[in-house]
């Protein structure tokens, strides 16, 4: 309920950029440049963990882009799922076409499914507390938005959220890379039914923001893990998020 009433108040009230405050505007255009203008990278955490599938990122972590996802995340700025799920998009896009993806080629009718039905995006589950806390996902809301924007390309796409959280996990802010990954282990689980789903399809986990590569780790091996001997198991699977750090992308500000 809460969130109904925040993205209406969105809509009915003047609002400032999420990026920079500037007046009257949802997201300026600059600040719409710092999340899509530089284009999607792959990018990698030091050290990277094991696990972790192929990774592409819209934009770094850092000044607009960091206020505007911490804007949709935590201060119920729904508006700007659009903007973020356009940029989770392109970093999509990217990774299926075959980024990443050796022996993989989009078609010339722009289908990067590999003619196995639509491409599935798969969010990452918040945590319940957090969900409960927020009125919100901000992943699965980001996603939908990512697959209408895909859909309106004209590239097959649907969000299916058949992760799910199995037990409670501590809050991750403050620990270090191993300690995540330890919080994090056997968290997840694939929901009933979830394998057939998943079967001969080309997947991409999706989430807002990847730091060290803890979330993304934990949900491939879910995924991985609940696919029966006797099934084919999904085509490829990758992943995708809104923003990195700029050290993922190889970028260092100092």
């Amino acid at each position: 309920m809460r969130g109904w009433w925040r993205e209406a108040a969105g809509l009915l009230l003047p609002a400032g950029c999420g990026g920079c405050g500037r007046p009257r505007t949802a997201l300026c255009e600059g600040c719409r440049q710092a999340l899509c203008g530089a284009g999607p990278r792959r990018v990698r955490p030091s050290p990277e963990p094991p696990g972790l599938p192929v990774v592409h990122a819209a934009a770094p972590y850092e000044d607009a882009v960091r206020a505007v996802l911490l804007g949709h995340k935590e201060r119920g700025a729904l508006e700007l799922a659009g903007a973020l799920g356009g940029a989770l998009a392109g970093a999509v896009l990217v990774g299926a076409s075959g980024a990443g993806a050796p022996g993989t080629r989009r078609s010339p009718d722009g289908d990067v499914s590999g003619g196995c039905g639509p491409l599935l995006l798969v969010p990452v589950p918040s945590a319940r507390r957090a969900t409960r806390a927020r009125g919100h996902d901000p992943t699965r809301r980001i996603a939908l938005a990512a697959s209408g924007e895909l859909r309106r390309a004209g590239v097959a796409a649907r969000v299916l959220a058949v992760l799910r959280q199995r037990r409670a996990v501590s809050d991750q802010s403050g620990l270090r890379a191993p300690e995540r990954l330890a919080n994090l282990a056997g968290a997840l689980e694939m929901v009933a039914g979830g394998p057939g789903l998943l079967e001969g399809r080309r997947v991409v986990l999706v989430d807002d923001l990847m730091t060290t590569g803890a979330s993304l780790v934990e949900a491939a091996r879910a995924l991985r893990a609940a696919v029966p001997p006797d099934f084919h198991g999904f085509r490829h699977l990758s992943a995708a998020v809104v923003a990195a750090p700029s050290l993922s992308f190889g970028i260092n500000r100092n």
